[in-house]
């Protein structure tokens, strides 16, 4: 049972800190967060269901023009909920991103169903068998390409040209524009990616858990209490916080039984911000004289 549990764990926290970086990236570039993000993760679940189940698209066609949609939507929410508010200096963004969230679950709910369904997968069906433990391929490869796409991150921040600029608008945006860096673009940029990181996760996770207009709702709450818990400016941190919360949640639901999951994260997650209100890996913030 406990072999069981670290490995689901390590899976489904695997998926929380992919969605949870993409919070990470927003707040560092433009100190502000989609809180869409879970509608993001159910985007790009039914548009891959859509073109792979709907139109019998094979999956290496389905989930890149799933991600484009999703990159799309990231745009359509820093344009439409974001910029306009930003630029009159009010926080009412966090409302319209909640807001657009829910008009896109509910245009999706009309037009896709209320029902869930399945998306097959090959990763999901026949589970290796290591001593008493039944792994699916799927529960290996989520882990492998949560950390691949973290490191990848990484080193686009630090090793690329995107990157420096992206880290210029982070320290001086002012600066960043008499340099003719277009901060603008780039923040629409770091939305875009976002979404797309979140759309890679609910692919990932939808043989799993099916496809439903509503499965983006929780797996983006529990995102965002993530990225809190890792420090919202720490990428490393916020993986290692979505590791530790899918392993929680994974004994929880073990031992405990699924109706106490919710109780005892959320509970840890209290516990810890009580601890470290700033979250467990936070940087040491710099101030500018």
């Amino acid at each position: 049972m406990l072999a069981t549990a670290l490995v689901s764990g390590l899976s489904l926290g695997s998926i929380y800190g992919l969605i949870a970086l993409g919070f990470t990236l927003t707040f560092a570039v433009s100190g502000t967060v989609n809180f869409a993000q879970g509608s993001s993760v159910m985007l790009g679940a039914v548009i891959c269901h859509l073109l792979a189940v709907g139109l019998r698209w094979p999956m290496v066609a389905a989930v890149p023009v799933a991600l484009v949609v999703c990159a799309i939507w990231g745009l359509i929410v820093e344009r439409v909920a974001v910029r306009p508010f930003v630029a009159r200096g009010t926080n009412s963004w966090l409302m319209a991103t909640v807001a657009l969230g829910i008009v896109l679950d509910n245009v999706v709910m009309v037009l896709f169903g209320k029902e869930p369904r399945a998306l097959p997968s090959s990763l999901a069906d026949d589970p290796w068998v290591i001593g008493n433990v039944g792994i699916f391929p799927l529960q290996v490869l989520v882990p492998v390409v949560g950390l691949g796409l973290a490191l990848l991150v990484h080193l686009g921040m630090h090793r690329t040209g995107l990157g420096l600029k992206l880290r210029a608008a982070v320290e001086n945006p002012d600066a960043a524009r008499l340099m003719s860096i277009d901060v603008t673009r780039l923040i629409a940029l770091t939305y875009a990616a976002a979404a797309l990181l979140a759309g890679i996760g609910g692919i990932l996770i939808a043989p799993v858990y099916n496809v439903a207009y509503d499965m983006g709702t929780l797996f983006g709450i529990k995102a965002f209490a993530v990225a809190i818990l890792g420090g919202l400016t720490n990428p490393w941190g916020v993986v290692i916080a979505g590791l530790l919360y899918g392993l929680v949640e994974a004994c929880a639901t073990t031992w405990l039984g699924s109706s106490s999951t919710q109780i005892v994260t959320f509970s840890a997650v209290i516990a810890a911000l009580v601890l470290a209100p700033s979250g467990l890996f936070a940087g040491r913030t710099r101030v500018r004289v």
